[in-house]
């Protein structure tokens, strides 16, 4: 997993935005909500996201992959290294933490960022 890679991938999100925080972090956000962070300086953990409750415990049980610190209550996961997921499987995931986020924000926020995307298709 390269860091350009995943901000790539993430940023190629609809309405995806990015922002450093903590110091060396590069927090990926949509609807002002994180959805997955990336450890820009070497780090205890180098990738971390939302993931559902299932994809949670199945996670957590692989090697190089734990509950995320200070977020593992709300369902993330971190990555120890940054070969702990095959890319296929990383994407599926980081557009799951997308979409999970996604869907818990406010109706009117769903809304508003939809209708932005409708109009940058005409």
């Amino acid at each position: 997993m390269k860091l350009e890679w995943v901000r790539r991938y993430c940023m190629a999100m609809p309405h995806a935005t990015e922002e450093v925080l903590w110091g060396n972090n590069l927090v990926f956000k949509i609807g002002g909500k994180m959805f997955a962070v990336l450890a820009l300086e070497p780090e205890r953990v180098c990738l971390a996201f939302k993931c559902s409750p299932e994809d949670f415990a199945e996670l957590v049980e692989r090697p190089n992959i734990i509950p995320a610190p200070y977020s593992a209550r709300a369902k993330w996961v971190a990555l120890e290294t940054p070969e702990a997921l095959e890319r296929a499987e990383l994407q599926k995931l980081l557009t799951g933490a997308y979409e999970l986020i996604f869907a818990k924000l406010p109706r009117k926020t769903q809304a508003a960022l939809s209708t932005v995307a409708r109009r940058a298709k005409l």
